[in-house]
Formats: structure tokens, sequence, C-alpha cells
């Protein structure tokens, strides 16, 4: 028993580093994704069509493939143009992956809350004198994030989980301390289950309280 016990301990050693990641990453992801979904939402034609392919190309690609070229590609591409550059810090690019990466779903995710506002909503405001942008901001927006709150918490569940493929660009989180450890004692099998259970303990609470979230926000609409 001692031997899952230490495996539990090892595991959730890196997973503050796995939480560091995703937070940040939900924050950066959540800011640029509004203005992906505005940008989508655009009545200029070309702008709508520069956010459709970025959302396109960071959902159509991996994560994983997303990492290597911010981590190992981007940094070979400066330096090929006479650039030098290279990461101190490989967590600061796990983040900024992460966060371009989240950003293209959270984009949906916020489009889709702003377009199932009544669209009442902005004539109304539009009537009390104010302007679009001040519509937007004070009555819209507000009222979008109300209706998209749970699909934000399912996507930091989501992007916590991602955070296990990022041991490929060295970061110490808590698969690869897993890794390391099972690497060095070849206790494979209590390394990765207990790398299992510290992710269930994190997520399963959170699904929870996304499903609490949902259900209390239904009964809100119905008393309405």
């Amino acid at each position: 028993m001692s031997i899952y016990l230490k495996a539990l301990q090892i595991a959730y050693s890196g997973i503050s580093v796995t939480l560091q990641i995703t937070v940040f990453a939900v924050l950066i992801g959540v800011a640029l994704g509004l203005i992906v979904a505005l940008g989508k939402m655009s009545s200029l034609k070309p702008v709508k069509i520069v956010f459709s392919i970025y959302v396109e190309l960071l959902r159509g690609t991996p994560l994983v493939v997303q990492a290597l070229i911010v981590y190992a590609g981007f940094p070979m591409f400066l330096q090929s143009n006479g650039i030098q550059f290279r990461w101190d810090d490989p967590i600061l690019a796990s983040i900024l992956v992460c966060g371009i990466n989240s950003s293209a779903y959270v984009a949906e995710i916020i489009r889709s809350g702003l377009q199932a506002v009544d669209k009442g909503q902005m004539e109304a405001a539009r009537s009390l004198g104010m302007n679009h942008l001040q519509a937007m901001r004070f009555i819209i927006v507000p009222q979008a994030f109300r209706i998209i709150l749970p699909a934000l918490a399912n996507e930091f569940i989501a992007l916590l989980k991602e955070t296990a493929v990022l041991s490929i660009i060295a970061v110490v989180e808590a698969t690869r301390k897993s890794m390391l450890w099972a690497a060095a004692t070849f206790e494979y099998w209590p390394a990765y289950l207990g790398t299992a259970f510290v992710y269930l303990s994190i997520t399963v609470p959170m699904s929870r309280l996304v499903a609490y979230l949902e259900r209390r926000m239904a009964q809100s609409d119905r008393s309405k």
C-alpha cells in the first residue's frame, strides 16, 4: 500500500504546476476568445474570415503539435532570421500555447452565448441612449457570460486534462512527475494509477459543481 501512497504523493507534487498553467491559460483564453468571438460576428467580411480561419486552425490541430511549434519551432524560425530567442521557462510557453488553444474553443462558447441573448436587449439598451459598445459592455456581454458559465467551467476541466501532453516540452507537471518516478523505480502501475486518481480528485468535484450550476440556472430561468 505504501508504494501507492508514494505514487499519489509524487503526482500531487506536480499538480500545482498543472493548476497554474490551467488557470492562467483559461484567463488568456477568455480574453482572446471574447475578441475572436466578436471578430467572427463582425459585419466586415474580411475580419470575419480572418477570425474564422484562426478558430479552424487551432481547433483542427492537436494541442501537442501546437506546443511543439511554439516551444521548438518558433525559436528556430526566429533564429533562422537572425533573431536569437529561446524559452527560458517552458511553463511560460505552456501557458501561452494553452491560452491560445483555449481561445478558439472559448470563442465559440462566447459566440453562442452572445447569440442566445434576446435581440430585444440590444434594442432596449440603444433606446436608453447607449451606443453599441456600451450596450455590449454593460448589457449583452454580462448576460452572455451568465449563460455560458457552465460551458466555460467545462472548458477549464478539459484544459486541465490536456495539460498532461505538455510533458513533451519538458514541463514537470503531474504527469511528468509520475513518468520520471516510474522510469526510476519501474513502478509503472502505481505511478500512472496515482496520476489518474489525482486528476479525478480535481475533475470529478468540478464536474459536480458544473452540474449544480446548470441546475440552478435552469431553476432560475423557469422561475422567471
